[in-house]
């Protein structure tokens, strides 16, 4: 599906739309598999050897290595509630999907968010290679939060 451009998110809100929220993120997690070594410069090629055995020299959120640092940190205030909308580019690996110091206060797996009750005060939330869930959390502290794939 990447080969041909399939890659991202595309939501098909419910009737009414979703409840409000002060905030709401996109945010990707894909695989490079690259013949040069992590920062190497230059064009990288895709090594054919590391996709098939699953080992990807990056695993990153939208696009690049920091992307969600300096210029693309995501903002909230305390007492705001944020919805990430978060999908898994993979092609391969499976994202255990977290944020450091924070609860997901709802979490629709597989971003199904017209059937059946949402997950409640979820840790972490696994999202399949080509899937995609959307959390939301209410920011309860000033602080730094990390977004990783466990």
């Amino acid at each position: 599906h990447i080969a041909n451009g399939m890659y991202g998110l595309i939501l098909v809100e419910p009737a009414g739309g979703l409840p409000r929220v002060d905030r709401e993120y996109y945010v990707m997690q894909g695989e490079f598999y690259t013949t040069g070594k992590t920062l190497a410069p230059g064009l990288q090629p895709l090594d054919t050897a590391k996709l098939t055995s699953e080992r990807p020299e990056y695993v990153v959120f939208n696009g690049k290595m920091g992307a969600l640092l300096n210029d693309g940190v995501l903002r909230a205030k305390v007492g705001e509630t944020v919805r990430l909308f978060v999908g898994n580019g993979g092609p391969n690996l499976i994202s255990s999907f977290h944020m450091i110091g924070e609860i997901f206060d709802t979490v629709y797996t597989e971003g199904a968010i017209g059937g059946g009750a949402p997950a409640k005060n979820v840790q972490t939330t696994l999202i399949p290679a080509g899937g995609a869930a959307i959390v939301e959390l209410t920011v309860q502290v000033p602080g730094r939060f990390l977004l990783v794939d466990h």
